[in-house]
């Protein structure tokens, strides 16, 4: 008779789920919340601005600048959807604790050197190829940390999704906030990028020990070994020639195929890849770059951004991932959730027709700050809610020991959705 399952005292493994799930998402936020300070510097060099305050007009954008948020994107979402594509098929062939563990130094790493780079002068060009590279870099191992964390929860109750999620929807409010913090101090603009950066490595640093801790944990340590119990490598003993009955059929049984278990979780794969593609073909690149039709020269001016688009998407994303904690619907095999998810379409087009600047093809119809904040919050929120029930569903649709290959096939089309998004989004912004 199996072994009941422990209590999960005092919310340990949860906690340190929800630290990692922080961990996953926060290097991607502060770099995508802190495009003023990047953009800052990709302004003509010193030796340039001379001619260029006499031929450019007031407003106008370098093509670095211009490009900035789209490049960014794409340069994000490629190496993500790319190496989540090679953790899923891979995973067995790489330890677990060197995975994660290996991801998070790596990340930690190259914010120490953003830190670092803050007080180094560099070109512009120079300075948006070096952005660009570190870019890769954390997404890349950030793909690899976040196909593993979803792979690890697979393997525990199916409410154990939520946390991951709910802490990466609060990577990106902590992200704005520590933004927000960094322009009400008063510092000038290289200061508070400094103080920024520095931030990002404290909670990594935390997410590292959180790790660490882990495995120390008896309700993790049961669901870890009731996954070797059920490994078919811990099945058949292979090395007995005799053992070909039973035990065969019980390894074919066990077989953990990548294809079966698509079929398996198909539409909520294919539903996950949809919602973020919506998503990240909007925001930031066409959401950043709205303009406050209130402000007029006022201190909102300066936070319009940071709170309208960045702070409020990460808390309205944030709850709507939380709620799954408490409810869970519509049901997996409901069509509701995929129709739910195809209707979030409408807000493209509800985006484009705000006061995004600069544009050449649309009209502006939402003038009003209150409309893009209404949309903002209904946006953002529907991302999180849907995308999370998705997530926690996937790995609960096939056999125990099929979870956690689960947990990296609905990781890997998470990643393609944000990856088209990327492309998505020159698309929307030159239309607008």
């Amino acid at each position: 008779m199996a072994a009941s399952s422990p209590k999960d005292k005092y919310f340990g493994v949860w906690l340190i789920f929800f630290m990692l799930g922080l961990g996953t998402l926060l290097p991607w936020n502060f770099f995508m919340t802190a495009t003023v300070y990047f953009t800052s510097r990709l302004k003509d060099s010193p030796l340039e601005e001379s001619s260029a305050n006499q031929t450019e007009a007031p407003g106008e954008r370098s093509a670095l600048e211009a490009s900035f948020n789209n490049v960014m994107t794409l340069c994000a979402m490629l190496p993500l959807l790319l190496c989540t594509c090679l953790t899923s098929l891979l995973h067995k062939l790489v330890s677990q604790r060197l995975r994660v563990l290996g991801s998070l130094l790596v990340i930690m790493f190259v914010f120490i050197a953003t830190a670092v780079f803050v007080r180094v002068p560099l070109e512009p060009l120079a300075f948006f190829c070096v952005t660009m590279v570190k870019i890769v870099i954390i997404n890349s191992f950030g793909a690899v940390l976040q196909g593993s964390l979803f792979g690890m929860a697979g393997l525990l109750p199916a409410s154990y999704t939520t946390p991951i999620m709910s802490g990466q929807g609060m990577a990106g409010s902590f992200a704005a906030f520590a933004m927000i913090c960094a322009i009400a101090s008063g510092s000038d603009l290289q200061d508070a990028a400094f103080g920024y950066f520095i931030t990002a490595c404290v909670v990594i640093f935390l997410s590292v020990l959180s790790y660490i801790l882990l495995p120390k944990l008896e309700f993790f340590q049961f669901y870890q070994e009731k996954n070797r119990k059920q490994n078919p490598e811990n099945s058949v003993n292979l090395m007995n020639p005799e053992s070909d009955g039973k035990s065969a059929d019980q390894s074919g049984q066990q077989d953990v195929s990548i294809i079966k278990i698509f079929k398996k979780i198909w539409l909520l794969a294919l539903s996950v890849c949809f919602t973020f593609t919506v998503t990240i073909g909007t925001f930031p690149a066409i959401t950043a770059d709205t303009k406050s039709t209130l402000a007029r020269g006022s201190v909102w001016e300066r936070y319009f951004i940071p709170v309208s688009c960045f702070l409020l998407f990460n808390l309205s994303d944030w709850a709507g991932r939380t709620l799954t904690a408490f409810c869970m619907w519509p049901r997996s095999d409901s069509r509701i959730l995929p129709v739910s998810i195809v209707c979030r379409l409408v807000f493209p087009p509800l985006f484009m027709l705000c006061n995004v600047q600069p544009r050449l093809n649309l009209p502006v119809f939402f003038l009003h700050d209150g409309w893009f904040i209404f949309f903002m919050v209904l946006f953002a929120f529907s991302n999180g809610y849907l995308a999370s029930l998705c997530m926690c569903f996937g790995p609960k649709r096939v056999l125990p020991h099929e979870a956690e290959t689960a947990g990296a096939v609905m990781a890997f089309f998470l990643s393609l959705g944000l990856a088209l998004g990327a492309g998505l989004s020159f698309l929307l912004r030159a239309l607008v």
